[in-house]
Formats: C-alpha cells, structure tokens, sequence
C-alpha cells in the first residue's frame, strides 16, 4: 500500500521529522523545527549534496524528542531532488510508520514520489513470516496549500499498482488476471473497458496474439481495452496507448538459455502494468486529451499447440509474417495493436511500451529506455517529460538501410532480421514501424528501464513501474 500524502502534522513523540536542504547552512536548523537542542548529532562531513543524508536528535521546547534526517539537495535540480527523495526513503525503508517533512513546495512532488518509490516492498504473498513494513503516512510540514498533492499521490498510487502487478507471479497473472485488475481499475477511475477473448480475437482477424497465446490454451489471451473520455472530449486530441502484457514469456519453442535468465521473466508484462499504472491516474490529473490503453495480454510458453518456427500468421489488417524465432513475440502482439489503432481507432498520437529485446539493455543499460519515433517533436517532448519525471528516455536511430534484412521470402516480412546485422532493438522497432498508420508514433522499448537487477534508490529488485511518470508528465501537457 502506497503511503499516503497528508498537510497536516500531528506532533506526537512518534513524529519523525525530515529537513531537506540547499547547500551545508545548518545554523537555522534548530529554530527552524522551534526546537530547544541538539541531543546528539550524527553528521560528518555533511557538506548538502544531492542525497547526502545526515541526522540528529532533539527536542523541542515541549520536551517532544525528535528524530531529524537531513538531505541534501545539491543544486536542488529535478534530478538531484529525485536522488535525495531516493535516499530518504532509503533510510526509512522497513522503519517507520509516519514521517513528517518540511520541504520547499517547489521540490516536494519529485521528492515524495522518489522517496515513497523507496520505501516499496512487495509483501502480498508473505504468509508465515512478516514482510517489511511499509510506511504508512507521509505528512507534509507547511502552512501553504499544496495544488500537486493528489496528482502526486495518484501518481505515487499508479507506479505502486504497476510494481504490484510485475510482482504478481506468473501462476497468480494470467491474461484473464490481468483482464480483471484491469476491470478494476475502470470501475475505480471512471473508464470504459472492453475485453475480447480468443473466439471474438480469432473472428476479427488478431493473429499475432492468437499465434504467441495458443500456446498456453488453459490461460488463453486477452485483449483489453481501457478509454478515458470525458464528457465533451470528443473534439480532444486522440492518444492511445499500447502494451506489451506477456505475463510469462519462457521463449515458446525458441527456448530461452540459459535457464537463469527465464526467472524474471514474470516482469514481461512490464509495459502493460506501467500502462495501467498511467490509465489509474487520469480521472486525478485529467489530462485534455481522450486516451485509449491497449494491452495484450498473452503467455508465451511450449506445448503441443504453440507456434514453432517458420510458421506464417496473418496480423489484424491483413499482413502476413514469418515467424523465425518464437521469443521474439512480443513484437507480434504489439503489430496486432498497432493495425488496429490504425485502421478502427485512427488516433492523434500512438505510444508503445514493452520490454522487448536485450539490445535495448545491452546499450543504454538499465538507467535510460530505448525510445523510437517517426516525428521528430513527439521524440523530443518524450525525452524532456522523462527527464522532467525520472522516466528517462534516449532517442534511437531508425535506419532506413536496414529495413530489407526483415525480409521474408514467403511472407511479407519475417518477425527478425537476417544477414547478421545485430543491432536488435532497433530491428524490433523497424518491424513494428510496418504496422504504424498514418499517426505520429513512439515506441518505448523498456526492457531495461523496467525491471531493476538491484535493490537501491528509488527500486527495490524486479519491476520499476517504468512509465508511469512519464506517460503522466506528457499526456498532463498536451
């Protein structure tokens, strides 16, 4: 459970109280808090930097022992506040359960949400033994109003729900799961939901997620579709949003090796929960703009019925491809996606998100997503909403020169490239380029950025909830 964003302090003993500074200047501290003294101090060489953490007891003129934690802030950037909320939440995690902050209102969104980003554990599934506690309430030391404070906690809450839902193991997530989580986030924000399963996705013509989803016929696909629409927004720009939902993904036939990197492979689902995670926030921020979600959901696994190698499916739309290697699926249900928002929805604005290859990792590391587009204005505008969030985001080539290694010989393109050109993440992105109506495009590909390998700042190890800040910080400008 996310804590929860409060302006009003109880003043109790109980009361920890965090002091977030520009710079080393400690000599206002204590009339700042109105405290009387300084029991101890624990600060050295404490010069303000961007999440340097120092801390002292004390009390106040009531005699109320306080707790003070201070972090610096360096130059009090958007990333350096991050880094300090990070590092206070860092020291919090598993200890508290109320936390009173003064902080500068300018600085308290990034911060807050980079702190309780901190604190997160995952303990749904602890039974006999106690999970690590989760801090409870956050309340926030001013006498101004704070305008942000709900759209940071929707926030907070939304990258909370997207965690959660990576977490879920893949026995719990199936794709009719992930249909109802999704049914529950509709009813509680105010949006429309359809669900179609394998009999209408086969009568309209999805073959991609027919292909990679038969392969786990007791857990059969599910394509889920969220839209927020306010009264009167029929004149809005239109944005959809689509999602990779592969809630486990062991290669298919293609078998992943070795073994050890199929274990995270719950995670696979990542761009979908972060999509979720976004559609939860929008009846708080109410962006100006209509957004309709696609997530497909599916399991891509081996059995009698799964789709091997060389086998050619007919995408929504019409366009055939020649599967060569089955872990590259999810590809396959993103160009269903993409068709469909062309040739039904015929939106504004398409983004796409999925952890889909390696390479993506293998470049930019776990710090940045690789992120693609067909209009130079929408890349840009995504770059500054993720550095502005801290869903950051790096803009890849999309090489025209290497369009023609994804080639087919008996299908209109094969699902990778041939000729060993490497260069994998962008040949996924080429691919699903041919699926791309005429509507400016993004594609977000996360498969770094949405799973961390370590448990530090602002993540704990295994799903980040990647792009819900950033998604949020873009659709809250248009």
């Amino acid at each position: 459970m996310p804590p929860r964003l409060v302006t009003r302090v109880t003043r109790t003993t109980e009361t920890r109280i965090l002091a977030l500074l520009e710079g080393a200047n400690l000599d206002s501290l204590l009339s700042t808090f109105t405290l009387d003294r300084a029991v101890s101090v624990d600060l050295p060489n404490f010069t303000g930097g961007a999440g340097e953490v120092g801390e002292l007891s004390a009390l106040s003129a009531q005699g109320v022992r306080c707790r003070i934690i201070i972090v610096g802030l360096g130059s009090a950037s958007a990333a350096e506040v991050r880094k300090a909320g990070a590092a206070a939440g860092r020291r919090l995690r598993g200890k508290e359960s109320v936390v009173a902050i003064r902080i500068a209102l300018a600085h308290a969104g990034a911060f807050l949400t980079s702190l309780s980003l901190a604190t997160y554990a995952y303990n749904e599934l602890k039974g006999q033994t106690e999970g690590i506690k989760q801090l409870e309430k956050i309340e926030i030391d001013t006498s101004a109003k704070w305008s942000k404070l709900a759209q940071t906690q929707a926030i907070i809450d939304g990258i909370f729900l997207a965690r959660d839902l990576i977490h879920t193991p893949a026995n719990v997530k199936s794709p009719a799961w992930m249909a109802a989580e999704s049914a529950l986030v509709a009813e509680a924000g105010g949006l429309k939901i359809r669900v179609r399963e394998e009999r209408e996705l086969k009568k309209e013509g999805f073959g991609g997620i027919l292909a990679v989803g038969e392969s786990s016929r007791a857990r059969g696909p599910r394509f889920i579709e969220l839209t927020y629409a306010p009264r009167g927004s029929s004149k809005w720009q239109h944005v959809v949003l689509i999602g990779k939902g592969i809630v486990f993904d062991t290669g298919g036939i293609s078998l992943k090796r070795p073994y050890d990197i199929m274990i995270p492979m719950k995670s696979d689902m990542a761009g979908v929960a972060g999509i979720i995670g976004t559609m939860s926030t929008l009846h708080v921020i109410k962006p100006k703009v209509r957004v309709t979600a696609l997530l497909a959901c599916a399991e891509n696994t081996i059995s009698g019925t799964a789709q091997r190698p060389s086998d050619v499916i007919t995408h929504f739309g019409g366009t055939t491809v020649e599967v060569k290697d089955t872990d590259a699926e999810g590809r396959l249900v993103l160009a269903d996606s993409l068709a469909y928002a062309a040739e039904v929805l015929k939106p504004d604005v398409v983004i796409d998100m999925a952890t889909l290859t390696g390479a993506a990792t293998l470049g930019l590391g776990r710090q940045f997503a690789a992120l693609y587009s067909n209009d130079d204005v929408l890349a840009l505008e995504l770059e500054e909403a993720g550095s502005a969030s801290g869903d950051r985001a790096w803009r890849m080539p999309l090489i025209d020169d290497y369009r023609d290694s994804l080639k087919s010989e008996i299908a209109d393109f094969s699902n990778i490239s041939s000729g060993g050109l490497g260069a994998g993440s962008i040949m996924a992105a080429l691919f699903l380029q041919n699926f791309v109506g005429d509507y400016r495009w993004a594609h977000l590909d996360i498969a770094g950025a949405g799973r961390s390998e370590v448990d530090a700042g602002e993540n704990i190890k295994g799903g980040t909830g990647y792009g819900v800040r950033i998604l949020c910080e873009w659709l809250a400008k248009q």
